[in-house]
């Protein structure tokens, strides 16, 4: 058993030079660096090996190593629908074979791809793809949690957005989605107390993306960013799961403090296109902010703020409550006649 455990370490970690654009450098510098998990030996049980805790442990590892197995077996089928939708669409265009091989065909997970796609965007002439790639790949396999999260953004991209033709699609071609994961690699980089590679991370991603959220910013799974273009996320923002944002979205300070001053938005919320949400104030559970507001003030779960600045649809004494989750259905309009009596 010890055999086994040790053998797929070590082919975990031999991932990280497997580059296809490595450049000509000495491979002790890399295995020197410090991004990988401890060996076997640091987590053995210190539990004595009594007959009865024998069964004990055994018990434990057998129900450990089955929801280890579900979970991979969720993470590698969608893997698989992408490598497939891959060989489609390099079926209907040859002319991209060598990309989507590069890309997508010749990885063996859906960390290494990501880790290679993000190295090659967000490289330049003096920040090589070979060194962006041995990060992202060191910060992936440290961390299990973040493709989880890849897997849950890429669900959450081709469910609510009838413009994404396949999950394939998303992750070559979305920037939104590209953005949000290369934040959670600096994110995770900015907590391990690596700020200047974490900020440097961030301003690359702002250049080519146009993205700027910093990478103390907390995010949570299941993230649409819609078009992407000019979305502004502050140091001490919190980000729910299940929320959609557009375009042109500010989650920034008042600047008239210091500390924690900046939003906090609940699960499944609807940020509209162009919005501001100023402060350290707290955006409920399943609300709405309707395109081009400029948000103050806190607002209550289920409901929708609208204008500039915004106030709440149907009144702050009696709110109309949203009965659907807005980041999820997408729906931009409703409930708007009951906003402003003249409506175009």
């Amino acid at each position: 058993m010890a055999t086994c455990i040790d053998t797929s370490i070590t082919t975990e970690r031999s991932q990280v030079s497997q580059c296809p654009n490595r450049c000509q450098t000495d491979e002790n510098h890399y295995k020197s660096l410090n991004f990988f998990r401890p060996t076997f030996s640091d987590h053995v049980s210190s539990i004595p090996l009594s007959e009865n805790n024998t069964n004990f442990i055994h018990t434990r590892k057998i129900a450990d190593f089955s929801f280890e197995e579900e979970e991979e077996t969720e993470t590698d089928s969608l893997w698989r629908k992408m490598k497939e939708e891959a060989r489609l669409d390099a079926e209907q265009e040859p002319i991209l074979l060598n990309y989507y091989h590069s890309s997508i065909l010749s990885q063996n997970s859906l960390g290494s791809a990501l880790a290679n796609h993000l190295s090659i965007k967000l490289s330049h002439s003096s920040l090589p793809s070979c060194t962006l790639f041995d990060i992202f790949m060191g910060v992936v396999l440290e961390d299990n949690g973040i493709i989880k999260a890849v897997k849950e953004d890429l669900k959450a991209v081709k469910e609510r957005d009838p413009a994404c033709i396949s999950y394939v699609h998303c992750f070559l071609s979305y920037k939104g989605f590209l953005a949000c994961q290369a934040h959670r690699i600096a994110h995770e980089l900015w907590s391990q107390g690596r700020k200047i590679l974490a900020l440097l991370i961030q301003n690359r991603v702002s250049e080519v993306f146009a993205v700027d959220i910093h990478p103390g910013a907390k995010i949570g799974s299941g993230i649409f960013l819609d078009h992407a273009t000019g979305v502004v996320v502050g140091e001490t923002a919190v980000i729910g799961n299940n929320v959609s944002i557009l375009h042109n979205v500010t989650l920034g300070g008042t600047g008239k403090v210091c500390g924690d001053r900046h939003p906090k938005i609940g699960n499944g919320v609807l940020i509209g296109a162009d919005t501001c949400i100023l402060g350290n104030i707290k955006i409920g559970d399943g609300a709405k902010i309707g395109a081009g507001s400029v948000v103050l003030k806190e607002v209550p779960a289920r409901t929708t703020a609208v204008g500039n600045p915004a106030r709440l649809i149907g009144g702050k004494e009696n709110p109309i409550r949203l009965d659907k989750i807005p980041s999820l259905n997408m729906d931009h309009t409703s409930h708007i006649t009951e906003w402003s009596d003249y409506v175009i």
